[in-house]
């Protein structure tokens, strides 16, 4: 098949899903902000997105859309080692027109894998699998479905701890890497640029992974900073 057996399947592949990503990442942004407004309209908005059929074909791809991500960032990577066999162990200089990013993807990518775990059992585990398992029949009293519906009390408890504070901002450095690079990088691949529209997106990616990452950021932040002061006040 041509989306498997070709370099340029393979990056398209990657582009696709990557551009799919970024869309979650933006409404997930959008949601997180919420938060910082109103705890109710936070938990309204996680009540809805809870454990329906909706929801879960949701999760079900995106588990799909990051998996084949992976598979193929991996898949890419090895082809091109294998392309450049002894070369690859050469010392020269690194090209000043190469990004730092470009060199580091699959590095950044292992960072952004290991954060994304964090948040997973911090946030998923807590929150839609103790409804899922209860709507598949598994005994939870009603003391834990109540917190797994209170998402505003998850963010506090979780940014309440200054080392998941910093473990999360090194995480959203690496998204930022990572998207900077690979936002335009797609648009390559997919062959929606010419030398003029090449720098704009360029221009185009910094500029929307500064917006997303800065506002993950600020739900960290503005929260930990607000348990600071509760301490300080009780």
């Amino acid at each position: 098949m041509w989306l498997s057996n070709s370099s340029v399947g393979r990056k398209v592949v990657m582009s696709v899903t990557g551009i799919a990503l970024i869309l979650f990442l933006t409404f997930h942004m959008a949601m997180n902000l919420v938060a910082l407004v109103s705890a109710n309209g936070y938990n309204m908005v996680c009540e809805f997105l809870g454990a329906n059929w909706y929801a879960l074909v949701a999760t079900v791809g995106l588990a799909a859309l990051f998996i084949i991500h992976i598979i193929y960032a991996f898949w890419l990577t090895m082809q091109n080692r294998k392309a450049r066999g002894n070369e690859r162990y050469a010392v020269v200089d690194k090209p000043k027109t190469v990004e730092w990013a470009s060199q580091n993807m699959l590095v950044l990518g292992i960072v952004v894998i290991v954060g994304l775990g964090l948040h997973l059992v911090n946030f998923w585990a807590k929150m839609q699998l103790p409804e899922l398992m209860h709507n598949m029949g598994a005994h939870a009293d009603m003391l834990t479905l109540a917190y797994a519906a209170n998402g505003v009390y998850h963010i506090q408890n979780t940014f309440s701890n200054p080392v998941f504070v910093v473990l999360y901002l090194i995480w959203l450095g690496a998204l930022w890497f990572h998207l900077t690079h690979g936002f335009w990088s797609s648009m390559q691949s997919l062959g929606w640029n010419n030398k003029v529209w090449i720098n704009r997106w360029k221009c185009i990616s910094n500029i929307y992974s500064t917006i997303v990452v800065v506002c993950f950021a600020l739900v960290v932040v503005v929260f930990f900073i607000k348990s600071l002061m509760c301490s300080g006040a009780c």
